[in-house]
């Protein structure tokens, strides 16, 4: 395993990265949305639907309970909100994150409950989900097994977890593209627009330590999830795991 949890530079500890983090994406909040398009070529929007076809079968249960765990600016809840036909939830440790996916909603008409919690430590009883999923905040988080770990908690057992995450590309030339680009472009790119050129170092840096496909199935295995499968997109950027509680 690469790292226990998302390292920025020149911070330690759980708590000082877990403020840290959700200072930085306080700071990129506004553009957040923008940036994510325009940086993914848009891609970004077929990441999202494919995790929300995937699960699609869980959303189509009346019963069913769902979260969205660190769900930003809403994106992905929006779609699953959607497909489902009703309200969902959707959570998240950074406020102006939350802001944005509240007007997203409403401005949708769409009427999921948004909640401010921290994924390691979240308000919900013992095995009272049915769905989770997350899409961009697992590689954030300040340790990743305690993630896994509140995940497996909530989930009913046979509940189904969802992680969208970006993975390393497995084609050399294509990740040498990717790696000049993601170390180049992107904070050049990403600062110029959000204004934080260290958020935009420290998210393509935030990929380069965060376990690959594998190794992140393997450590949702020893947290206790079984039926762990993944599937790689765009030539391996991104992976999408479901898993079984």
């Amino acid at each position: 395993m690469k790292a226990a949890g998302t390292t920025p530079d020149g911070v330690q500890g759980e708590e000082q990265v877990a403020r840290w983090v959700r200072d930085m994406f306080s700071q990129v909040a506004g553009r957040y949305d923008q940036l994510n398009h325009l940086l993914s070529f848009q891609l970004d929007r077929y990441w999202r639907f494919r995790t929300a076809q995937r699960v699609q079968q869980v959303l189509q249960r009346p019963d069913a309970r769902v979260l969205d765990l660190c769900c930003g600016t809403g994106d992905l809840l929006v779609e699953l909100e959607k497909r489902a036909g009703r309200p969902l939830m959707g959570s998240d440790f950074c406020h102006p994150m939350l802001l944005g996916a509240r007007t997203k909603i409403d401005a949708r008409r769409l009427r999921s409950l948004l909640f401010e919690a921290d994924a390691l430590r979240l308000p919900l009883a013992d095995q009272s989900l049915d769905l989770l999923t997350v899409a961009f905040g697992v590689r954030n988080f300040a340790n990743y097994r305690k993630g896994f770990e509140e995940m497996k908690r909530v989930l009913k057992p046979g509940g189904l977890a969802a992680i969208l995450e970006f993975s390393q590309p497995r084609t050399p030339i294509f990740a040498s593209l990717y790696a000049f680009y993601s170390r180049r472009v992107l904070p050049a790119v990403g600062g110029w627009i959000s204004g934080s050129r260290s958020a935009y170092v420290y998210l393509p840096d935030s990929v380069r330590k965060f376990p690959d496909a594998e190794q992140l199935a393997m450590l949702l295995r020893e947290c206790g999830f079984r039926e762990v499968e993944f599937e790689r997109l765009t030539f391996g950027i991104v992976a999408l795991h479901l898993a079984t509680a």
